[in-house]
Formats: structure tokens, sequence, C-alpha cells
């Protein structure tokens, strides 16, 4: 029985690691994340099947895992510059909690096949975009300390580039004009125009989300 236990936790933690680290090289975080959402939905599911041998219903552990872990993937999306971010995260988080409670459940084969698609998609499919020279929609931030704005000689390294503008802003702060949009293009065209932006002088900060 511990022994049993224990290979779950382990493999709890190597799911959730694998699939955290992937989320750790795309977005610098995740790694950790991602195996304690694993360990825990296990340790759940485990408690689950103790407690029902007395009395109770082990599936209602289950939903208050799965409603507990919604929660904690809404926390992980952001509104900024009229897109939403970290969707893609908020999804893992949810489907390295549903393989946490199928290692609990001992469903090694269906979790193992399970996690091997999740790789596939957070893998292969970015992979399929540059390949392919997918077009994708990028949210721009530029600060520029001058005292009189420059959008439009901003944007025009955006249409250099044959990037398609959306849903920009500019706001003044005390440390200058800040400029926000969307770009929709290639992503080679992309990085010609963060390349371009960071050679500005006048370009204090730029983030690329």
């Amino acid at each position: 029985m511990m022994e049993d236990l224990l290979l779950k936790l382990l493999l709890a933690v190597l799911v959730g690691g694998l699939i955290g680290a992937e989320r750790e090289v795309r977005t610098g975080t995740g790694l950790r994340t991602m195996m304690l959402i694993s360990l825990g939905a296990t340790l759940f599911t485990v408690y689950s099947d103790i407690f029902a041998v007395d009395q109770g219903d082990p599936r209602r552990i289950a939903a208050a895992v799965v409603t507990g872990v919604g929660f904690l993937g809404a926390g992980m999306i952001l509104r900024r510059q009229g897109g939403l971010y970290g969707l893609t995260t908020a999804a893992t988080v949810w489907l390295v909690a549903a393989l946490g409670m199928g290692i609990g459940l001992g469903q090694y084969m269906l979790v193992g096949a399970a996690a091997v698609l999740v790789l596939l998609v957070l893998w292969a499919i970015p992979l399929f975009q540059r390949l392919t020279n997918a077009r994708q929609t990028l949210a721009y931030e530029v600060l520029m300390p001058d005292q009189e704005p420059k959008y439009e000689g901003i944007l025009s390294i955006m249409d250099e580039y044959s990037l398609s503008v959306s849903k920009s802003t500019m706001s003044k702060s005390p440390d200058g004009f800040s400029y926000a949009w969307q770009a929709y293009g290639k992503p080679a065209d992309h990085q010609s125009a963060m390349l371009a932006l960071m050679g500005q002088e006048d370009v204090v900060e730029l983030r690329v989300i």
C-alpha cells in the first residue's frame, strides 16, 4: 500500500514536471506550479478513496478538485491591451490536475497516453506554426521618454514589416509616453520589427507578449 502511494506521488511529480518544463521554457513560469498541482490532485484523489471506504462519496472530492483548479487557472489569465493572455497555461493547469487525478486512481496507461498528447500539443503545434510561417498576433508595448509623442513613427515600423496593427493606445506618464498595440503577421516579420524597435534610440523599454 505504502509503496503504491509513493509510486503515485513520484509519478505525479514527474508528469507535472515534464509538462511544467514546457511552460517554464515558453513563458518563464510553470515548472513548480505544475508539479504541485499534479501532486495535490493525486493526493486528493487518494484521500477520496480512503474516505470512501467507510462513508462518503469519492466523487465529491474529485468535483472539488476540478472547481479549485478552475479558480487557480482563472487567476493565470490576464487581460491586457484588449486581448486575453495565459489561456494556454490555464488550460494546461486544468489538464495537469486531471492527470494527477488519473494517477491517484491508478490509471497509469491512460495518464501516460494523455501526457504524451498534451506535450505534443504544447510543443508540436508552435513548431508547426514556425515551420509553416503561420501568422500570429502579438501585443507590443513601448515606453519612450520624449516630451512629444511619436506614435506615427512607431507604427511606420509595423507597416515596413507588413504587420497589421489593431487596438492601439497611447498614454502619458512622468517617465514619458507609453504606446501599446496588437500586431498581426508572420513570425519572421515580428522578429524583424522587434529588432527594429530595439534599435531605436528613443525606445527605453519594449515588451512583446
